[in-house]
């Protein structure tokens, strides 16, 4: 294969002018296996303690309540509602697109900015809810 050096194979990033959908899609891949990965280590520390019966039951909750994990527990359910309501709206987004609207450029741009504003709206909305509106 005959090739000048000084040109690349295919664009990379640095040509690219990143937009708002870039974004997205890159968020909505990484929500979705940050959702899968942290849901599914929760899920195993929680069923692998309530199957060693009801000593380590209780171990698991006094480190979940326990006052330095509540708040690491608090930034991790704080990041796994946004993940969750970003990969949803890039979700409801894409599934716009495969029926073949949405693909103009401003409607895109518009659409993928809303997809990030609404997911940090709603996350704020549910966790200031969950705080003070009790």
């Amino acid at each position: 294969m005959n090739r000048k050096s000084g040109r690349p194979l295919s664009p990379h990033l640095t040509i690219w002018k990143w937009g708002p959908n870039m974004l997205v899609s890159i968020l909505h891949r990484a929500t979705g296996v940050g959702l899968a990965t942290v849901g599914a280590a929760l899920f195993v520390w929680w069923l692998a303690a309530a199957a060693s019966g009801p000593e380590s039951y209780q171990a698991f909750l006094d480190c979940i309540g326990g006052p330095v994990m509540y708040w690491i527990m608090l930034v991790v359910g704080v990041g796994l509602t946004w993940a969750a309501f970003q990969h949803v709206y890039s979700g409801l987004r894409h599934f716009v697109l495969d029926t073949g609207a949405g693909y103009e450029l401003r409607t895109n741009k518009f659409w993928s900015t809303m997809t990030i504003v609404g997911s940090v709206l709603t996350t704020g909305l549910i966790w200031a809810y969950l705080i003070w509106g009790r």
